[in-house]
């Protein structure tokens, strides 16, 4: 079969720059999820997993790994991910691993099923077989003897884009049990994933998230989530991209210093258009030449792909910007306009009756050059061609500049999407908002975005701030019939935004809203967080100022010595969203907050981290109880755990907790030099698991807490045993205010003589 020819190669923009995929491949971050949270996920905004917990923050799974991981062989892998994040690529890397035998050897063939193409022919009544022949055309000349043949053989389906899917699933419909069998083409897709049909063979769903909730979770055996580049592999990607050494390191280091552009790049796609601006504006001497805000970031993007010639243009010229763009204007305005509609319907993908209703003739189209520029058209089945855009960004930023340029011929009609008022009334409102109109228009769209639960219009309403300053007006000018002084409405919009963000929003919507300030180049609020971040006085924030400052500092490169939440207290006196903030501080104080164990996901995340900074942690006084530490006890084993001490103190734990930290400090990885568990419900039985842990060799522990922990002498007995270990490292040992009696002290007295004694403080 040809399968390893579909997938070897690669091309980013032009087909002239087609490479071969192990040329330029770079491995992506990939974790094991939670099928649960599928419907809950946020379309756009990742945030750099700051705002967010990872149950397998350590183990990273390489897209060749999926069936082995897959414990249930009777059930799909199911990946999801954001748009652009990565996932077809790993599916073409691994089939190519695959064909050239290097990995998965014990697949004997491999069917790639991408949904766009199984959209051609959703309608008919056909068979496994007959469905397969469509894709793979070579099939057809199989004899009947080896057709049953295959059909025993292991095989692995992969069904790429179930976002781009066009089928109705119903997984208690009739189901098909024979690759003879004819039925519709949504029934041989279910009867593949309930395992039904072939139940020997492998299937792996990919999907976008909003999406993956049509799957039902009892099929899926595994669930993953491609999550980006991590930093260490955006850097690994521009260095393959750029071959000159000098300017990959220059362009790096000028990324770093805007972090939200910085940020962005954990999306391949993103980093290739970074790449390609950076590539054709020269970054002097490492300065800020540019300003790098997401919407002028896009804006030199289109700019360099609308000149045909691939020259490095001046952006100082206007003129030749002007002219650029004024040369290509009809077919840009076009593509805005299918942007924004398909933007309004979810839709990345589109077929040639959506360009015609937006005035665009495919082969007029072709002719400009510009299809693989910023728009991208595959030819699929039955000649049957579908279009998207070469990232979702790029289509969300179009929309943007197709929604300005309405505002600017007070096109009512196409604005409607904004506003729940008739045509007339939205006129109306125009009219009396005559001082600042676009303010108006400002407000509503930001209404809108706030409204959507995936957040598919967060990109959207960055750009379309953006493209409202005149600076980047101007440089949109060929395509703009006037441009408009935004100063007072862009004032009125800052305000606004920060009234919404004194409110009860969400943590996603939080940032969204912060970047559209930066966007607009209103820097206030970022200086107030950092004001906040480095005041000793406590402040009182709004939940969603919590978010932000807990993504301002995950997303600064700056480690705090210490970080108090108790500094911080919330209008609703809920602090926890600034839980997060811990992974960038070397001691963290939370005692005294109201935390609870599921509060402990978020600090396990923060301890597990690469090169977490963290050696110092508090949470004493909280309702943690055992579920809690078991959360934080497994984190403690963690190869990037760095602990050193650990506050438990009054946190309604008992005995089993014991085991839980004990199973810690006979771990390898265990840096624990102090721990303090007082005040809790121990009792004997919790002492007597310490105490062995404290015997191990691996054992680092050198001060320990166990005031108040409901001991009798029976307790002193188990540390008698420690204290007299040759492993034993104890230099401290607080067990004041338990029921010990002279028993218990006279056990520990003869241990103090002991020659393998280290004890110098004893209550």
């Amino acid at each position: 079969m040809k399968m390893k020819e579909k997938v070897e190669h690669i091309f980013e923009g032009k087909k002239e720059k087609e490479e071969h995929l192990k040329n330029v491949f770079t491995e992506l971050f990939i974790t094991e999820g939670d099928i649960k949270e599928v419907n809950h996920e946020h379309e756009v905004l990742q945030i750099d997993d700051a705002l967010k917990t990872c149950k397998s923050q350590n183990s990273s799974i390489k897209c060749n790994d999926v069936f082995s991981l897959n414990k249930n062989k009777k059930k799909i892998v199911l990946t999801k991910g954001i748009a652009g994040i990565g996932k077809t690529v790993s599916v073409h890397k691994f089939i190519l691993d695959w064909a050239e035998g290097k990995a998965n050897d014990n697949i004997d063939c491999v069917f790639l099923l991408p949904f766009r193409k199984i959209n051609c022919i959703k309608n008919r009544e056909i068979s496994l077989h007959e469905f397969l022949q469509k894709f793979n055309p070579e099939m057809r000349d199989l004899k009947t003897t080896k057709i049953n043949k295959v059909y025993k053989c292991t095989l692995a389906f992969i069904f790429d884009g179930l976002d781009e899917s066009q089928l109705t699933l119903d997984f208690d419909s009739g189901m098909v049990t024979s690759v003879e069998e004819r039925s519709s083409v949504d029934e041989l897709f279910t009867s593949l994933v309930n395992g039904t049909l072939l139940p020997s063979a492998l299937v792996w769903v990919t999907s976008r998230p909003a999406a993956a909730n049509q799957i039902p979770p009892e099929y899926v055996g595994l669930f993953t989530e491609v999550r980006g580049f991590t930093d260490q592999q955006k850097e690994e990607y521009f260095r393959k991209r750029i071959k000159d050494e000098t300017q990959a390191s220059r362009m790096i280091s000028h990324i770093k210093k805007s972090r939200s552009l910085y940020i962005m790049c954990y999306i391949p796609v993103f980093c290739w258009i970074t790449a390609t601006v950076l590539q054709n504006i020269p970054i002097v001497n490492n300065a800020e030449d540019i300003n790098t805000t997401l919407t002028e970031m896009y804006i030199h993007f289109l700019l360099i792909q609308m000149n045909m010639k691939n020259q490095k243009y001046d952006r100082e010229k206007q003129r030749e910007h002007t002219k650029l763009l004024d040369s290509n204007k009809t077919m840009i305005l076009k593509l805005a306009k299918l942007a924004f509609e398909q933007l309004k319907k979810e839709n990345i993908v589109f077929y040639e009756e959506d360009l015609k209703a937006c005035g665009i003739d495919v082969s007029d189209f072709e002719s400009t050059g510009m299809l693989t520029e910023i728009f991208q058209q595959e030819a699929v089945l039955h000649e049957v061609k579908v279009f998207c855009f070469v990232h979702l960004s790029v289509q969300e930023f179009l929309a943007a500049v197709h929604v300005f340029l309405c505002y600017l011929h007070k096109n009512m009609e196409e604005l409607q999407f904004f506003f729940e008022e008739t045509q007339n009334k939205v006129r109306l409102n125009f009219k009396l908002q005559s001082e600042s109109p676009l303010h108006y228009l400002l407000v509503k769209a930001v209404e809108k975005a706030v409204q959507s639960q995936r957040g598919h219009l967060d990109l959207f309403l960055r750009f379309l701030m953006g493209i409202s300053l005149e600076s980047n007006q101007n440089l949109l000018r060929g395509l703009f019939p006037h441009t408009e002084d935004s100063k007072d409405s862009i004032m009125k919009s800052t305000e606004h935004i920060r009234k919404l963000l004194q409110e009860d929003i969400s943590p996603e919507t939080s940032v969204n809203l912060f970047y559209c300030l930066l966007e607009l180049n209103d820097n206030s609020l970022y200086m107030k967080i950092q004001s906040c971040i480095k005041s000793n006085r406590r402040t009182r924030l709004s939940s969603s100022m919590c978010s932000l400052l807990a993504y301002v500092l995950m997303m600064s490169e700056e480690v705090l010595d210490m970080f108090d939440l108790k500094m911080y207290n919330t209008i609703r006196g809920d602090n926890s969203t600034l839980l997060p903030a811990v992974r960038c501080c070397r001691k963290a104080i939370l005692s005294g907050c109201r935390l609870y164990d599921t509060d402990c996901e978020t600090v396990a995340v923060a301890l597990q981290i690469p090169d977490s900074p963290l050696i110092e942690l508090d949470m004493g006084r909280s309702n943690l109880q055992d579920s809690g530490v078991k959360l934080v006890s497994d984190a403690l084993k963690s190869p990037n755990c760095q602990l050193k001490i650990l506050r438990l103190e009054r946190c309604k734990l008992t005995g089993q907790s014991c085991e839980f930290m004990a199973s810690v400090l006979q771990s390898s990885n265990s840096r624990l030099i102090k721990l303090d568990m007082s005040d809790n419900d121990l009792q004997d039985s919790g002492v007597k698991l310490l105490s062995d842990a404290l015997k191990s060799p691996n054992c680092q522990l050198e001060k320990l807490g166990l005031a108040g922990c409901k001991l009798t002498g029976q307790s002193c007995e188990f540390v008698t045993s420690v204290l007299q270990s040759s492993n034993s490292r104890l230099i401290e040992l607080d067990m004041s205010h338990n029921a010990l009696q002279d028993s218990g002290v006279k056990l520990l007295s003869d241990a103090l003589k002991s020659p393998n004694c280290q004890l110098k403080i004893l209550r």
